[in-house]
């Protein structure tokens, strides 16, 4: 009978009832340490009671201590694993940390206007691009769908780009303070090409919970690390 095998036996016959040393062994804790402790035990026990005319072979014997080994090495690499994971987390906590007071670029088409000291001023939008183009256009809507203004965003490389609304509407006139929305329609050679819209959004702090660590955007909501396009 294999060793491993005698291990999980609820049976207590064979090798486990040689001893009552052995039988108190069997039913120790599952660690790699109580495994390897479990199996010594029971592999002593086993070579004594054997049958001197059929004896345990060399195979045999190499086999079960390579099954050992086996789970001994799994549980070990579990723990290390583990480690890594957890300086992972930390280092990611770390990172995140140093966004506070900043503002990142994430996907979204929200832009906002407000008015301070008489001055208008509004949050950066962008785009992200999976391929240059040539042509490019961004399309600011208000509250109501009414398109208020079109900028020419012109030519593109490939990548993330961020610009600026000066907040005058296509008529000459200032926007009125609140929410808008944009979209970015981009082709090249007279193609469509995939454009992600990319709004602001100010990190206040950091969150750390069980799933991982998220950015604390305010109005934005939260947002991984990973979901930064571009930081500003």
């Amino acid at each position: 009978m294999s060793v491993l095998a005698s291990l999980n036996d609820t049976t207590n016959n064979s090798v486990a009832s040689t001893s009552s040393t052995s039988s108190t062994t069997s039913t120790s804790g599952t660690s790699a340490a109580d495994l390897s402790s479990q199996f010594l035990t029971l592999l002593v026990a086993q070579l004594k009671n054997q049958d001197p005319t059929n004896p345990m072979d060399n195979s045999q014997l190499t086999s079960q201590l390579a099954q050992i080994n086996t789970v001994s090495g799994i549980q070990q690499l579990n723990t290390t694993l583990g480690s890594i994971s957890g300086q992972i987390t930390s280092n990611s906590s770390v990172q995140a940390s140093s966004l506070i007071g900043h503002g990142v670029m994430v996907a979204g088409s929200a832009i906002l206007v407000g008015t301070s000291s008489g001055t208008t001023s509004t949050t950066p939008f962008g785009v992200e691009l999976e391929q240059a183009v040539d042509t490019s256009t961004a399309t600011i809507t208000d509250a109501s769908g009414k398109v208020v203004k079109t900028i020419n965003l012109g030519a593109q490389t490939a990548g993330v780009h961020s610009y600026t609304w000066d907040g005058t509407e296509d008529d000459g006139s200032t926007a009125p303070n609140g929410s808008y929305t944009f979209s970015v329609n981009a082709t090249n050679n007279g193609q469509q090409m995939v454009a992600t819209a990319l709004n602001y959004g100010y990190v206040n702090g950091v969150i750390n919970n069980t799933s991982g660590t998220s950015l604390d955007l305010g109005v934005r909501g939260t947002t991984t690390l990973a979901n930064v396009m571009q930081i500003l």
